[in-house]
């Protein structure tokens, strides 16, 4: 015995369920589709911090960690006053936080700029500090976020992601994505900009 008509859906109700999805995506593909031909950054996602104060915040150092013999401190939001700041969220079990590694040590030799990390969520306390012997340190503070209570405060969808912050402690700009060689000069021009319209 065949299947009670009844329990079918009807016709209409058939075909929503298959349009709906690919209308959804295909709005979705054209959205991004004129975000990219009109010339916008797509790692530049908008974020609502920007213009803001940063979050108040207090992390402590990452267990064990130094350059040379001296500790390096952790961060909190009073130590991002009177230059720019840029912060780095990344963590020892992010890939791509392995691939930028090498420009933010180019970056923190940029004079003027002070880079400060927030390392997000480790496994165990030591693994960031097994990550930055590993690979270097290019940080002069980075704070220890176990729980991700700081980057949830900041609107940190994922890892690695970086924000400007001017010399009067309000975010200026938001990073999504890694710094590569390709697009290191347009970065810093950003870092840079984000410094003056502090200033102004």
């Amino acid at each position: 015995m065949g299947d009670d008509i009844t329990d079918r859906p009807p016709p209409v109700r058939r075909s929503l369920l298959l349009i709906v999805p690919v209308l959804a995506f295909a709005a979705l593909a054209a959205v991004l589709f004129l975000r990219l031909r009109s010339g916008a950054d797509p790692a530049a996602l908008p974020s609502a911090m920007i213009g803001k104060p940063v979050p108040s915040f207090s992390l402590p150092a990452v267990p064990g960690l130094k350059v040379g013999d001296a500790p390096v401190p952790g961060l909190s939001s009073a130590d991002l006053k009177g230059q720019i700041t840029v912060i780095n969220v990344f963590a020892s079990w992010c890939a791509p936080c392995q691939v930028e590694h090498p420009m933010l040590m180019r970056l923190a030799r940029e004079p003027g700029i002070r880079l400060v990390g927030i390392d997000y969520k480790e496994p165990n306390p030591a693994a960031g500090q097994r990550f930055l012997a590993r690979h270097g340190v290019p940080f002069s503070a980075v704070g220890a976020d176990a729980d991700g209570r700081a980057a949830i405060d900041f609107g940190v969808y994922g890892v690695p992601e970086t924000f400007v912050v001017g010399p009067d402690g309000v975010i200026r700009d938001k990073l999504v994505g890694i710094l590569t060689p390709d697009n290191y000069a347009s970065v810093l021009t950003r870092i840079r900009a984000a410094g003056k319209v502090a200033a102004r």
